[in-house]
C-alpha cells in the first residue's frame, strides 16, 4: 500500500480550495509550494489574511511562520488534540474520501493524484453547497459584490 499527501489551502469564506500539492511523502517543499500559491491568490484581499491550521509539523516550521509574517498574514492553529477547530478541512478531507476514495481502487499514485486533482476542479466549480445558496464556491465568489 502507497500513501498520497495532501496540502491544501481552503478560502474559509466560499470553501474554495485555493491552493495545492500533492506528494508521494510529507514535505517542507510542498507545503511552502502551495502556502506560496495561497498568497498569491489572496494578494488583493483588502482585508486582514488569516491562514488557519492544525499544529502539524509544516504549520510550525520556522520558514512557514517566518513567510506568514513576512507577508502580514495572521497564523491560526487549532488548539492540540482538537480536531473541531479544524473541522472544515476536515470535512473537506471527509468528502474527498467518501466520493473519489472509498470503494474504488487506484492502481497508481499518478491515477489517484490525477483523480484527486479533477475532484478539487470539481470541487471549486461545481459541487453545490446548500450554504452558498445551492451554488459552486467559485460561482459564490464570482457572484460576490468587488471590494
Amino acid at each position: 500500500m502507497h500513501k498520497l499527501y495532501l496540502d491544501p489551502f481552503m478560502d474559509m469564506c466560499n470553501g474554495e480550495i485555493l491552493s495545492f500539492c500533492i506528494n508521494r511523502h510529507p514535505s517542507a517543499v510542498n507545503v511552502m509550494t502551495a502556502l506560496n500559491k495561497a498568497i498569491e491568490v489572496t494578494a488583493d484581499c483588502p482585508y486582514r489574511r488569516t491562514f488557519h491550521s492544525d499544529q502539524g509539523w509544516a504549520y510550525q516550521m520556522k520558514a512557514y511562520s517566518h513567510r506568514l509574517k513576512e507577508e502580514r498574514i495572521f497564523q491560526s492553529m487549532s488548539r492540540k488534540g482538537n480536531c473541531y477547530d479544524n473541522s472544515v478541512m476536515e470535512n473537506f478531507f471527509g468528502l474527498l474520501k467518501q466520493e473519489i476514495y472509498y470503494g474504488t481502487v487506484y492502481y497508481s499514485y499518478d491515477e489517484l493524484k490525477v483523480a484527486i486533482e479533477k475532484y478539487v476542479k470539481y470541487y471549486n466549480e461545481q459541487r453545490i453547497k446548500e450554504k452558498l445558496g445551492w451554488m459552486s464556491p467559485v460561482q459564490y465568489r464570482l457572484s460576490l459584490p468587488a471590494a
